[in-house]
């Protein structure tokens, strides 16, 4: 992996070094390690191409948000900067490569494998009469109608085609209807028509067979062009930037600038471009220029251009024996099902380890505050719940029941926008009270606050956790929800909703750290009085777990606390640019990452000191945009035995881990972290044979201690 610039203002051994890795490089090594998970044969099949699907809708976003930043390297004057050409060129070589990848997997590994075991998609070439017939009498039926195919003259220019939305185009010999030599025509397919057609059994025997919606137009081309002769065609797909950009100190309604910006969205800058492997050069460069794309952004595929529409096979072929066995999360140990949220919070706080255990204890707590007739008000912030969300019908009943309602709605939560905006308008609609953040921020902090009256005071009840209120995303997700009444936090929390509301003076919060204005600051704090503890002779010890690590100056510290003496694990899902273990500069720094069944996505900071030990869970990732451009949250887990839980579950188990688990070295490559051989012998007679530790999974783990055992 290529190394850029070290570029803080701080002065060291990392900047001499040009120390950190590049930021898109990282991004694509976590797709690598995705894909592996396609590769691998002990995961069940229809998993294997749902990985393939993942990692193909994560490329997709990469290019929709990341491209754009590369495309003007192309339009560079001769004296641009040569490093960034170079660096352009050497992640246009990398994105190619790993798209290769993909396309063999599918062709030579997963679709054999399917074939084998009586799973086909059956191309124009392998259907027999009686099959040809039945997609001939689909297509007249089903597709044509809404099919309806531009010619290219000066009357009808080339259309608009939308973001990753499946076209043909067509070059035509012969003359139009009206005498004319016009030979270039596209056909938009409709995003309606599904992307895979199952045939039927009398025509499939005891397999299943299926037809791709591109073979089934690509058959009937000549037909949607009668008395003109189809010669070269192919399908292809733009790409487009996708990343709403609005003046938010430029608006007067963010909303409705938002719902404008939608509708651009599907037509932002072209940034990739994927064509049929056998696309002719003249059809291929004909539409470059017609998107203003340099051959790099070109792909040539060997399949689908969309290898994301192969989820709806997943769904077609419906066989659970191909896919993991179902897991049932058990209700949060620390709840009672039947029991109430508020009189067991008083008793101490509450840790929920998701997806192992149930959002359902979230939605309990929520539900229990609808219902509770002592229950005054409700406020919460919304990243990402999803357009169909049970927590936010629950937050309408308790509009329609009496209670204050307060919705602090992220309007910019990127590709959410549309089921944020509209439920902004639901709630409004009914009377709750909704606030859209802070101009220039995105609200990424998730916290839910319930004001109870007992007795003669008021109590108050919080929901903190590092994902979303999202019910669907709870189940694929790790993440950590705790539930509590301790005064400080409660009170804090109080004021981050006012703060929201009003954005009056920064509050002075007693438990709780906040971006942007003191989070970054006082995890470099944190990390600096470790460094000098081990300064002193110490033993001292870090291990964070987060998503991505990208921020400079939470990097730097990370680097001296090393040289200092710290012992530093990181374990982090997705993009890393902090080298690990580079002699001399990073010998006391490991980094792992853990890709598995479940998405990893909770955030947990340990700080250790002799016997001192302080734990923070948090909202954010080390990111200079959850730093400085993000209303974020931290907050300490004070509790030994919960501490030691979320030590034990999300932290060591991780560290054990020799089955899920990727190590980062020296020049950001990552390798597989296998199963070490085992020193002990167990007798004289098998001293030659190596004894192997068996696999360890800390997912695997954690479902088999969690998981409900109805």
């Amino acid at each position: 992996m290529v190394t850029k610039q070290h570029n803080t203002e701080t002065t060291g051994p990392a900047e001499a070094q040009n120390l950190w890795l590049d930021r898109d490089l990282s991004l694509l090594a976590f797709n690598k390690r995705v894909l592996d998970w396609a590769t691998r044969d002990d995961v069940p099949l229809l998993e294997r191409l749902r990985y393939l699907c993942i990692v193909s809708s994560n490329l997709d976003e990469f290019f929709e948000v990341r491209a754009a930043l590369h495309h003007h390297v192309h339009h560079l004057k001769p004296t641009g900067k040569a490093d960034n050409k170079q660096a352009h060129h050497t992640l246009s070589a990398v994105v190619h490569a790993l798209v290769d990848e993909q396309y063999a997997l599918y062709n030579d590994v997963l679709m054999p494998a399917f074939a084998k075991a009586g799973v086909r998609i059956l191309s124009y070439g392998e259907r027999n009469l009686a099959q040809h017939q039945w997609v001939k009498t689909f297509f007249e039926k089903e597709v044509r109608p809404l099919l309806l195919p531009v010619g290219l003259d000066p009357a009808h220019p080339f259309p608009q085609v939308a973001n990753k939305s499946l076209n043909f185009i067509v070059r035509l010999s012969g003359k139009d209807a009206f005498g004319r030599d016009n030979e270039i025509a596209i056909v938009k397919v409709p995003r309606v028509l599904p992307r895979f057609i199952p045939l039927p059994e009398k025509l499939s025997g005891r397999r299943q067979l299926f037809v791709s919606i591109s073979s089934v137009i690509r058959a009937h081309l000549k037909d949607l062009f009668p008395g003109r002769e189809v010669g070269q065609f192919s399908q292809f797909r733009v790409t487009r930037h996708s990343d709403l950009a609005v003046d938010e100190e430029d608006v007067k309604n963010l909303r409705t600038a938002l719902r404008q910006g939608l509708v651009q969205r599907h037509y932002g800058q072209a940034v990739r471009l994927e064509v049929s492997s056998g696309c002719s050069e003249y059809l291929s460069d004909f539409l470059l220029h017609q998107f203003e794309l340099p051959h790099a952004s070109l792909y040539r595929v060997h399949g689908p251009v969309n290898l994301v529409r192969l989820n709806q096979l997943i769904d077609l072929v419906n066989k659970p024996k191909w896919l993991f066995p179902p897991y049932q999360a058990s209700f949060p140990q620390q709840m009672a099902a039947a029991g109430s949220v508020f009189d067991r919070l008083k008793k101490g706080d509450v840790l929920i380890h998701q997806p192992y255990e149930s959002f359902d204890g979230v939605l309990s707590f929520l539900r229990e505050a609808v219902l509770d007739p002592h229950v005054l008000a409700i406020k919460q912030t919304i990243y990402r719940t999803g357009a169909d969300s049970v927590l936010m019908d629950l937050l309408r009943e308790a509009v329609q029941r009496g209670k204050e309602v307060t919705v602090v709605v992220e309007l910019k939560a990127r590709f959410d926008e549309e089921a944020n905006i509209n439920w902004a308008e639901k709630l409004e609609s009914i009377g709750a009270q909704v606030v859209y953040g802070v101009v220039g921020l995105k609200t990424h902090a998730k916290m839910l606050l319930v004001s109870r009256r007992e007795g003669r005071s008021i109590r108050r009840y919080v929901h903190l956790s590092t994902g979303n209120y999202n019910p669907r995303t709870a189940k694929l997700y790790t993440d950590i929800s705790h539930i509590t009444c301790e005064s400080k936090i409660t009170q804090d929390v109080e004021n981050v909703f006012n703060l929201l509301a009003n954005q009056s003076k920064i509050p002075r919060l007693q438990k709780l750290l906040i971006a942007p204005f003191n989070l970054q600051r006082s995890m470099i704090d944190k990390v600096a009085k470790v460094a000098q503890a081990a300064q002193a002779g110490v033993a001292s010890r870090i291990i964070l777990k987060m998503n991505s690590l990208t921020d400079e100056k939470l990097m730097q510290a990370l680097v001296d606390a090393g040289q200092a003496g710290v012992q530093i694990d990181l374990i982090v899902r997705g993009a890393c640019m902090l080298p690990a273990q580079r002699k001399g500069v990073t010998d006391n720094i490991r980094v792992r990452s853990i890709i598995g069944r479940f998405l990893e996505h909770s955030r947990v900071f340990y700080f250790q000191t002799g016997t001192a030990k302080s734990l923070y869970l948090s909202s954010a990732d080390w990111m200079n945009r959850n730093m400085m451009r993000r209303v974020e949250l931290a907050w300490p887990i004070e509790d030994a035995d919960l501490r030691q839980r979320i030590i034990d579950e999300c932290l060591t188990l991780y560290l054990q881990d020799n089955a899920d688990a990727w190590s980062l070295n020296s020049e950001g490559q990552y390798t597989r972290v296998q199963p070490a051989k085992s020193k002990r012998v167990v007798s004289q007679a098998n001293k030659a044979a190596a004894q192997t530790v068996a696999p360890r999974s800390a997912q695997s783990a954690l479902m088999a201690l969690h998981g409900s055992k109805r």
